[in-house]
């Protein structure tokens, strides 16, 4: 049979042999949410760049850019980090260069991998149909903050968990561990999730609209995915 993983953060990456693996990147609060959303409205394609100085310069090349660092959209670009900003009209049909502060560092550190695809509570359920008819083993990697283990990352690696785990086994504690936690508050997600640092964080800059959509599940039925250094859907 089969394996799942979860990896908290991408500092702990190294851990993992991921070129076995089918990885999940996961940036719920927002950089994989936008993604989710932003392809599955219309944006044709997202680069992602851990560095901001490589994507500030896709703009010569046509490319909206998308930036943001400690929650803030970056000056001088196009987009920031809302989910709202990547289903607006003005990006359909357009080529979006997106560099954040966790989740475009998650993807970069799983290249290895047989493929990487993007997660969200947006398009959970898809996630889960596609992972278990690709029959690979499966490595959920949260993106985290700044190295840091954080709560709504490791509640969508759960609800994912619980949802393909009779066909896979646990290959370490964390799918154990990430799936308790969702059981115990996946009937009062929002309510745990507003307490939790990064919200806290994000809540200075006037976002609750966002968080609480992050949080809608099975809004969309699409699961993008990495190919030739873009995600496309």
């Amino acid at each position: 049979m089969k394996t799942v993983d979860v990896c908290l953060s991408p500092d702990l990456i190294h851990l993992y042999d991921v070129t076995d693996k089918v990885v999940v990147v996961v940036d719920i609060l927002r950089a994989t949410s936008c993604m989710t959303a932003g392809l599955a409205s219309g944006v044709k394609s997202i680069t992602p760049f851990e560095n901001l100085e490589q994507c500030q310069r896709m703009k010569t090349e046509g490319y909206l850019i998308a930036g943001e660092r400690n929650g803030e959209k970056v000056e001088g670009f196009d987009l920031g980090n809302s989910p709202f900003d990547y289903m607006d009209e003005k990006v359909k049909g357009k080529k979006v260069a997106v560099t954040t502060t966790n989740g475009t560092v998650a993807i970069e550190k799983s290249r290895r991998s047989i493929e990487v695809i993007i997660g969200s509570f947006l398009n959970i359920s898809s996630v889960a149909r596609y992972v278990l008819a690709q029959k690979q083993n499966v490595l959920i990697l949260c993106a985290g903050w700044k190295g840091k283990v954080n709560l709504e990352d490791s509640l969508f690696a759960g609800a994912l968990v619980d949802r393909i785990i009779d066909q896979f086994d646990y290959e370490t504690d964390a799918p154990l561990l990430a799936r308790s936690g969702y059981l115990q508050m996946k009937d009062d997600l929002l309510g745990q999730i507003k307490n939790s640092s990064h919200a806290r964080r994000l809540n200075r800059l006037n976002v609750i609209k966002d968080i609480e959509y992050c949080l809608t599940e099975d809004v969309f039925d699409v699961v993008p995915k990495l190919k030739d250094g873009e995600l496309v859907v």
